[in-house]
C-alpha cells in the first residue's frame, strides 16, 4: 500500500540540522551574555552571526566562488565556530577576557558591513570561453561568368532589301451549283432591301469561308 501524500516525513538530516542549529544558537547567546550584552541584544548576536553565515554561503551558489563571498563565509563560520568553542570550558564566562568583550562589542559593526557588500556589490561578470567554437571555413563562390554583350547586327534599309516581284492571290474555283444558289439569294435579298447584298452577308447567309465568299461575290458582279 502506498502511504497518503500531504504527511510531514521526518528527515535525519533535517533533524540534525535544527538540533546542531539550536545549540549553535545558544553557545553564542551564552557568550554575549558572558561578554556583557545582555537582555534582547544577547539573542541579536546568534540571529546576526547565522544571516551572515548563510548570506555569504548563498552568494557562493548562485554567483560562483568570489573572494569576498569566501571571506565574509569564513569570518561568519569562525564567530560561530568560536563561540561553540568558548562555551566548552576553554574560557571562564564568568570572568572573561578583555579580548572576547572587544570582539562581541564590535561584531555588530563587521556583520553590518559584510551584510552590505554581500548585498550590493556587482556579481562577477562571466569568463570568456577559452576554446570559442571557430566557424569552418565556406567554400568561396566561384564569380558568375560574364557574357560577352551581343554586338548588334547591321541596319538594312529598304535599298538594300531586293525587289520581290508581287504575287497574284491564286484563283479559288467555285462550283456552279454553288453560285446559281448564291444568285439565288442575292436576288431574295435586294427584293426585300432594295439593296445588294455586301459580301459579308453573302457569306453569312451561304455559311463559305471569307475567300470562297470573296470569289463567288466577284462572280456575282
Amino acid at each position: 500500500m502506498t502511504r497518503p501524500t500531504g504527511r510531514l516525513r521526518p528527515d535525519a538530516v533535517l533533524v540534525q540540522a535544527v538540533i546542531a542549529g539550536a545549540l549553535s544558537f545558544a553557545h553564542l547567546h551564552d557568550l554575549a551574555d558572558a561578554a556583557g550584552q545582555s537582555g534582547w541584544k544577547a539573542w541579536a548576536y546568534p540571529v546576526s552571526v547565522d544571516l551572515l553565515l548563510v548570506a555569504a554561503w548563498r552568494r557562493l551558489r548562485s554567483d560562483g566562488p568570489s573572494r569576498l563571498a569566501w571571506c565574509w563565509f569564513l569570518v561568519a563560520l569562525v564567530a560561530s565556530l568560536g563561540a561553540n568553542i568558548a562555551t566548552a570550558g576553554f574560557l571562564d564566562l564568568a570572568d572573561p577576557p578583555a579580548l572576547l568583550r572587544l570582539g562581541v562589542a564590535g561584531w555588530p559593526a563587521l556583520a553590518f558591513l559584510g551584510g552590505t557588500l554581500l548585498a550590493h556589490s556587482p556579481s562577477p561578470a562571466p569568463t570568456a570561453d577559452r576554446n570559442p567554437v571557430v566557424p569552418a571555413p565556406t567554400a568561396p563562390v566561384p564569380a558568375p561568368d560574364v557574357e560577352p554583350e551581343p554586338v548588334p547586327a547591321p541596319a538594312i534599309t529598304a535599298e538594300d532589301t531586293p525587289a520581290l516581284p508581287a504575287r497574284e492571290p491564286p484563283a479559288v474555283a467555285v462550283p456552279a451549283a454553288l453560285v446559281d444558289h448564291a444568285r439565288k439569294v442575292a436576288a431574295d435579298h435586294e427584293s426585300r432591301t432594295g439593296t445588294r447584298i455586301d459580301t459579308e452577308t453573302l457569306r453569312a447567309r451561304l455559311g463559305v469561308p471569307p475567300h470562297l465568299a470573296d470569289a463567288i461575290a466577284a462572280q456575282l458582279a
